[in-house]
């Protein structure tokens, strides 16, 4: 009796918790987020691992960086052109120094 209980308890729960397993793995996975560091990535890399950043901002935060050095807090992006407040917003997470 108790492994016809048992066989029909996983039939109705079974595809239930596959689907609960699923989901709580999940958002695990959307938290990894690849850390650009500003002062060492190459254009690709900065155009590639940072929202809202295309070929001609990764090109310019380059140039900045050549002829001001490198940056000393994330911050000191909002100095190149291109960049604002709220671009700078959406990628802290992924920026280090």
């Amino acid at each position: 009796m108790k492994r016809i209980f048992i066989v029909c308890w996983l039939l109705l729960c079974g595809p239930a918790l596959a689907n609960i397993a699923e989901t709580t793995a999940l958002p695990e996975q959307a938290i990894l987020v690849q850390s650009i560091n500003i002062n060492q990535a190459d254009a690709t890399t900065l155009a590639k691992g940072l929202k809202g950043i295309g070929k001609h901002k990764a090109q310019a935060i380059i140039q900045y960086r050549s002829e001001h050095g490198p940056f000393d807090q994330v911050e000191d992006l909002l100095q190149v052109k291109g960049i604002g407040a709220e671009l700078l917003a959406k990628n802290r997470e992924r920026i280090t120094l």
